[in-house]
């Protein structure tokens, strides 16, 4: 009872309030960094879900309650109408010249009959563009007709690359200095599209490829009418509540109330659950006066959950696969792991809904507005499309009555291929069992619902509980947070040796694969829950120097861009950082098994990297760390820290594995290392940013390890000396990385604070981030202190960090922790 009113306390809002800001953003659907779908408000049917990228993925949900419907989950889309099609809706070619022409070239009766003809887009990446362009400059003219003119705004859609001026009819009508990474709608006033004619327009555009890629495409659209909720009633909001695997929100609609709950069933000691890409969608209502209703359910997925960009054309099928009645969508191409990179979505394999067929199912495709104008009972159109369709799921329950019933809806995706590791194409984990599919998948997932519930919940308890008792109910929270967001930044699968690989997205950042500077903040949860998986995040890059592909005397950065691992893409090494990572994990590992087992598979390796360390790790070179966007740094203090730490972890991986001469020089030189670390690194009443850089200050995220490991290099006196500094100068959303800027990361801060006798004290602000910032978007680890703003990086793993206290915990309990 005390933990369900802890949980009321923290969720529930009064009718008509406006709803607490529990996240940033709440994950619905988590599984890998393909298949992750986000609500980014408070109240779950007031905006469209997305991608974690932000792209439109929409879910819908509407309850209907004698006669009268109540949208629950999601809004209605915007949906684009081309007037001028780019060619990702249509081919098309224009007239254009590499070199300057006369100043009138964008008006109307300019001749370019001497102008190239060519088709868009235009760009020099051979993949995707239609006609080649390297130069620096690019003037492009359009000539079209206009059958009509749009009542509603008229907007340019257009992605370039770089520097931009746009005119149409001979007016500008867009210019940018930079680049758009998507395409982006604008609007084009009032003035210049009365002035459009039914034909003879001309849009003229001059583009200046300044640097790296080179793209243009461009066209004209409207937004098409929205379909009104006509007969809707207001589905209140009473509450919501996110745990480790589930959210759930609380609606009242007339005279019935609704728990709607999406689960991940992200149980990380069972691999083949860990796996399985299908998640629940359960509805449970019951009626609030004491009569019974009738009652209708409505789920719908947007077949924008397996394209790129909604342009593509999707298929569509309906079918029974044992005791489901399935819908199933996927793009007409299937261009399997052809794309790679960030700001992506997944545009291969299939996407599916599953209902029991126990529970008569009517299920159909249609367009967004007409799949909510279908279950209102207003009228529908009858125009086929195979672009931006809705899955539509509806089950009817006659007599609902005080006694709750719950329908379950299934969403599941098979991307047939999940990587590419060196060179092989390899599946998910849960393929790995012989002739499995997913449909058999989705209907384990069915059958087991009801035992895979009730784990998740003792999961939740637990995870809660443990939280609660390292760190406060405030750190529970946002363990919470982190916790499916940190797993389903990763994929896991099988590796052509039959070895566990469980490879990272660098999301939001550069979409590498498997950063070994992304695996060490994250760490933490997995260390807590399972080491096999940390193993998974480190496999792969002992093979990518054991194998000879990777040749450096210091551990590599990355394996690739994903989701394609064929070696590292980042241009620059971080020796120190990725090196003493690797140790570091490897001694943490050992620490969680008893046993150094994993590290004599790669002592060899490890070796390598320990004899770098001891030679350039103590006082660094100029170079990068994990904080890269901070810039180069030398003599870096924290990442010295990191080095001293790994040779150390070497040491006591040594002597668990008998090598006593090894243990006792490594361990030597770490002590010898610590000592003179407190010398050169001193400044009065804390310690500097580098070495005898007097009157900087930053945060010595690394010496975690030498409580957390035990290490024992630092004195007491040392972490408490630190940390009482760095409460000086601590702002509203948190502690900032250092003196050099504001901005901070939260990871680190919460690896920080697991060094104060005063946790909680760094642990609030961040609460207070989470909480207040205005960046709607997946949990950024990467905020401005001053005013809880993004600065960049989102949806990542490293949230993971959030758990050093709880692995404190784990590795030291308290009646043997350090005094």
């Amino acid at each position: 009872m005390k933990r369900i009113l802890a949980i009321f306390a923290l969720c529930a809002f009064t009718k008509g309030a406006v709803a607490q800001q529990l996240a940033p953003a709440y994950p619905l659907i988590t599984h890998d960094p393909y298949f992750s779908i986000w609500s980014t408000a408070d109240t779950l049917n007031s905006i469209a879900t997305t991608h974690w990228t932000g792209a439109e993925q929409s879910l819908t949900g509407m309850v209907k309650v004698d006669g009268v419907t109540y949208r629950v989950l999601g809004k209605n889309s915007v949906s684009h109408v081309a007037v001028l099609p780019t060619a990702e809706e249509q081919a098309y070619q224009v007239k254009y010249t590499e070199t300057a022409p006369s100043e009138n070239w964008m008006e109307g009766g300019f001749d370019d009959k001497s102008w190239k003809t060519g088709a868009a887009p235009f760009g020099d990446n051979a993949a995707t563009a239609k006609t080649t362009w390297k130069s620096h400059d690019l003037w492009v003219r359009r000539t079209f007709k206009m059958a009509y003119i749009p009542d509603g705004a008229l907007l340019l859609k257009i992605s370039h690359d770089d520097n931009i001026d746009v005119y149409l009819n001979g007016e500008k009508i867009y210019t940018h200095q930079g680049w758009l990474h998507k395409y982006k709608y604008l609007e084009i006033s009032d003035e210049i599209k009365r002035k459009l004619k039914k034909e003879g327009n001309v849009l003229a555009i001059h583009v200046v490829n300044t640097a790296g890629g080179a793209f243009l495409d461009a066209g004209l659209s409207t937004i098409a009418p929205e379909p009104a909720d006509q007969g809707m009633g207001n589905a209140i909001q009473t509450g919501v509540t996110i745990n480790a695997t589930q959210t759930i929100y609380n609606y009242t609609c007339g005279n019935i109330d609704l728990t709607l709950t999406f689960t991940s069933p992200l149980l990380m000691q069972d691999l083949m659950l860990l796996s399985r890409p299908v998640s629940y969608i359960s509805y449970k209502v019951a009626a609030n006066d004491h009569n019974k209703h009738k009652v209708q359910l409505y789920f719908g997925a947007s077949s924008n959950i397996c394209v790129n960009v909604s342009s593509q054309a999707v298929t569509t099928t309906q079918y029974t696969a044992g005791k489901l009645s399935v819908l199933k969508a996927g793009s007409k191409e299937q261009p399997v792991l052809k794309k790679k990179g960030d700001d992506l979505r997944i545009d291969w394999g299939y996407m599916y809904v599953g209902v029991p067929a126990a529970a008569h199912p009517e299920q159909y495709v249609t367009s967004p507005a007409d799949a909510v104008l279908r279950f209102i009972g207003g009228k529908t159109g009858n125009a086929k499309q195979d672009k931006d369709v809705v899955l539509s799921s509806v089950v009817t329950l006659d007599q609902v009555d005080g006694n709750p019933q719950e329908q379950v809806f299934l969403l599941g995706y098979d991307d047939l291929y999940a990587i590419q590791y060196f060179n092989t194409n390899i599946k998910a984990w849960w393929k790995s069992k012989p002739g499995q599919t997913i449909e058999k998948e989705l209907n384990a997932a069915a059958a087991d619902y009801a035992a895979i519930i009730q784990q998740c919940e003792q999961f939740n308890q637990q995870l809660h509980d443990d939280a609660v008792r390292a760190g406060g109910e405030t750190y529970a929270k946002l363990c919470e947070l982190a916790y499916r967001q940190s797993i389903s930044a990763h994929k896991l699968v099988k590796g052509p040796q039959g070895e566990l690989l469980f490879l990272s997205k660098e999301n939001f950042s550069n979409g590498c694969i498997n950063t070994v500077d992304v695996t060490y903040p994250s760490a933490p949860l997995f260390l807590v829950y399972n080491p096999d998986l940390l193993k998974g995040m480190m496999n792969g890059i002992f093979y990518f120097s054991e194998s000879g592909h990777y040749t450096k005397p210091y551990a590599a950065h990355d394996l690739g861009t994903y989701p394609l691992a064929n070696g590292q893409v980042y241009g620059e090494g971080m020796p120190v950082e990725e090196s003493g990572n690797m140790l570091i994990l490897a001694g943490a590992i050992a620490k969680a098994e008893g046993n150094a087992t994993y590290a004599k598979a790669h002592w060899k390796t490890l070796t390598t990297w320990a004899e770098y360390l001891l030679k350039e790790g103590f006082d660094p070179a100029n170079q990068l760390c994990t904080d890269d966007f901070a810039g180069h740094l030398a003599r870096n203090t924290n990442l010295s820290l990191k080095a001293i730490a790994g040779i150390r972890a070497y040491a006591m991986m040594a002597e668990q594995l008998g090598e006593t001469a090894a243990a006792a020089r490594y361990n030597d030189s770490a002590k010898v290392m610590a000592s003179k670390w407190i010398q050169l690194a001193d400044d009065g009443d804390h310690f500097a940013l580098a070495f005898e850089n007097k009157n900087s200050w930053s945060q010595k995220y690394n010496m975690v390890w030498d409580k957390v490991l035990n290490f024992n290099l630092f004195p007491a006196d040392v972490y408490k000396k630190e940390t009482a500094y760095y409460l000086t100068k601590q702002q509203r959303f948190g502690l900032p990385l250092d003196s050099r800027k504001t901005y901070t990361k939260s990871d680190w801060i919460l690896w920080t604070a697991v060094l104060s006798d005063d946790f909680d004290a760094f642990i609030q602000p961040v609460y207070a981030y989470v909480t207040n910032t205005p960046t709607r978007v997946p949990l950024s680890d990467w905020h401005e202190t001053t005013n809880g703003k993004m600065v960049g990086f989102q949806a990542r793993s490293v949230v993971g960090g959030y758990f050093m206290k709880m692995l404190d915990a784990k590795f030291n309990p308290p009646a043997h922790a350090k005094k």
